[in-house]
């Protein structure tokens, strides 16, 4: 969690290099899937939101571990693991350094590189300016529909007198 990405990147374009996937969108989405913050949030909301004694009244009243699992662990845990997907999406759709390392073909570039592209143009060619503007404010439509969307899950006080 220390190591910052752009440090990761050589490595990362390296081991992608020997497996073959340079310059695809696996290259650029495997090694984000699982980042070492969104592991450790989620274990350490795991171990500290949901009580013992709500699973103990769950097994008490003949619920299976899988039952106690899915209807109580489960909605319980919901807003922190919303708040771990909201966390890495938009650390997959911001990200700049990796995908330019990964990826050479331009046609497979994320938004954010495919801007950056643009921009650079816009300094020969200011016709791209209002391009590079209008797709700033269209790359922010899908993190406000995905945090609008999710916000549901976000309850204060979920588990509040849930335990005596």
């Amino acid at each position: 969690m220390l190591v910052p990405t752009t440090a990761l990147a050589l490595p990362l374009y390296l081991l992608a290099s020997e497996v073959g996937i340079v310059n695809t969108y696996g290259a650029v989405l495997v090694p984000v899937l699982v980042h070492p913050f969104g592991v450790y949030l989620a274990r350490v909301f795991s171990a500290g939101y949901i009580p013992d004694e709500a699973l103990e009244a769950a097994r008490i009243d003949g619920a299976g571990e899988l039952r106690t699992f899915w209807s109580i662990g489960m909605r319980m845990i919901m807003p922190g693991f919303v708040t771990v997907f909201l966390f890495q999406f938009t650390a997959i759709w911001n990200n700049f350094f990796l995908p330019l390392v990964m990826l050479s073909d331009q046609k497979l570039f994320p938004l954010s590189l495919g801007l950056y592209a643009w921009n650079s143009n816009a300094h020969g060619e200011p016709e791209f300016y209002p391009l590079v503007v209008t797709g700033s404010l269209l790359a922010v439509i899908p993190l406000i529909v995905a945090f609008v969307s999710l916000q549901r899950h976000w309850k204060a006080g979920l588990t509040a007198g849930s335990v005596k």
